[in-house]
């Protein structure tokens, strides 16, 4: 495939939004050659932390919110991202940390209201090694039709879609990070006539479902975590690393600072192993907390997308996983901006999500 035209991008990008760029010419990603400084530690101000326990703000101003399972995944209708105040933010963060997921439709934010939204929440996290827009690093950007998918080795296999198996696909996303992502938005606005949907599953529930002696276990172990895969396949590509770290040592169980509740961190696409255990011990225990996630259904949500829909979630309580199970006949395009969460920590002191919504329950 010949590389985009850059000046001709840009001009689409200043008169165009992303979706109408997609439709006419496909994929339209750059790779400068940009290096970034490594990230630097910085103290994360939770919005969640101001928010209004009963979401007021958001409740009485919805047209309509409703639960899409119990566990995870929550759906609101009648209010645009776009036009939010921040007293609405810190409420939607705060649902967002309790519910993992929330769910917008018929969305009109572009994105430079994106990323304004973004910075919201955190500073803006540039991927790695990734393409982006043209003078939009902060953007990750969701494209695949079937051209891109025979030469695409974005998760290891010749073909996206075919030798893979969709269960490898459940990830948080750059866990590599030493503060990885707290809050995301992803907006979706060009889809196939079918497929194209996107798991999440809930970490509070997928550790509420260990035993207790596994929870015990676990609880104080460390994994590490690696993006060096990606790096690998985008130096083969010819593109650059951005930066020199690229791993990152994180609890197996962490705690969310607002909702105090704790989470089973872990997934396939960056976690590599639990430190102090053998490299047996490791690919056993691992291997196992993966299949829990992708095999606990009733702590997952399966979203099916409609064109300009919007998912925002909590990267540090929640792991995703898009299907591609369109990549023979359409394609699939949006648009994310992320942003940067606290270092991931583990207070032995935090209570389960079922055990604490048990408490308020009875103390009611």
């Amino acid at each position: 495939m010949a590389p985009p035209n850059v000046d001709n991008i840009i001009k689409e990008i200043e008169t165009l939004n992303l979706q109408t760029l997609a439709r006419k010419q496909g994929s339209y990603l750059v790779y400068p050659d940009t290096k970034y400084p490594d990230l630097e530690p910085f103290k994360h101000n939770d919005p969640a932390a101001r928010g209004d326990p009963t979401k007021a703000s958001i409740f009485k101003n919805a047209e309509k919110i409703f639960d899409l399972t119990p566990n995870i995944g929550t759906e609101i209708h009648g209010l645009q991202l776009s036009a939010l105040t921040d007293t609405q933010k810190d409420d939607l963060a705060l649902l967002v940390a309790e519910r993992g997921v929330v769910f917008f439709r018929d969305q009109d934010i572009d994105i430079q209201q994106g990323k304004e939204f973004g910075k919201y929440f955190g500073p803006l996290h540039i991927h790695n090694v990734f393409g982006h827009p043209p003078g939009h690093p902060e953007l990750h950007i969701v494209y695949f039709d079937p051209e891109i998918a025979k030469t695409t080795n974005l998760f290891g296999s010749a073909e996206l879609g075919s030798t893979r198996s969709a269960a490898d696909g459940w990830h948080s996303d750059v866990t590599y990070e030493k503060q990885p992502p707290a809050l995301t938005l992803l907006k979706i606005d060009t889809l196939p006539h079918t497929g194209g949907d996107t798991l999440w599953a809930s970490g509070y529930a997928a550790y509420d479902r260990l035993s207790a002696p596994m929870k015990k276990f676990l609880e104080g172990l460390e994994a590490f975590h690696s993006g060096e895969h990606q790096v690998h396949r985008a130096l083969a590509a010819g593109h650059v690393s951005r930066r020199n770290v690229y791993t990152a040592t994180h609890p197996v169980i962490r705690t969310h600072p607002v909702t105090g509740w704790k989470s089973l961190f872990v997934q396939k696409e960056f976690t590599r192993r639990i430190v102090g255990l053998s490299d047996r011990e490791s690919e056993t225990i691992l291997n196992y907390l993966f299949d829990h996630i992708s095999g606990g259904v009733d702590f997952q949500v399966r979203f099916k997308w409609e064109e300009n829909s919007v998912a925002v979630w909590d990267n540090r309580v929640t792991c995703h996983n898009a299907i591609f199970d369109y990549l023979d006949f359409g394609k699939r395009h949006g648009w994310r901006v992320t942003s940067q969460g606290e270092a991931p920590y583990f207070d032995p002191k935090s209570k389960s999500r079922k055990q604490d919504l048990q408490e308020n329950a009875k103390s009611v």
